[in-house]
């Protein structure tokens, strides 16, 4: 049981994509690594917004930095984060800048959206 696959390789370049695409304006440059996954993870090239480069391991214990070199997996991931936004929020105080300013403009839209059917 403990070595049941929870996705395949094709499954975890989709899943990168949409993490990909959920954090994308809140870094700098991010993209599926060029190393070579496997049923069991699946590396993303990171930049933040401060402009530190990461290789990061997506499997199905979270996201770790293995290197700060793009294409890179030289450190045995020792910490091990649930979500993309808690790595990033470790590792990029602009993340958590980007994100709450994001939010914010979110929430004035939707209130500009009310006030317009209030009328």
């Amino acid at each position: 049981m403990g070595d049941e696959k929870v996705l395949n390789k094709d499954q975890w370049h989709l899943e990168a994509t949409a993490v990909i695409n959920d954090v994308k304006n809140h870094v700098r440059q991010i993209s599926i690594s060029n190393l070579e996954g496997t049923d069991d993870f699946i590396f993303l090239n990171l930049t933040t917004i401060e402009g530190q480069d990461y290789c990061i391991q997506m499997s199905k214990m979270g996201f770790a930095i293995v290197d700060v070199r793009y294409d890179s997996s030289t450190v045995e991931p020792l910490v091990c984060f649930e979500t993309p936004y808690a790595l990033l929020d470790s590792i990029s105080p602009k993340y958590r800048e980007s994100f709450a300013l994001k939010l914010i403009d979110s929430l004035a839209a939707l209130k500009g959206d009310s006030e317009s059917t209030d009328k």
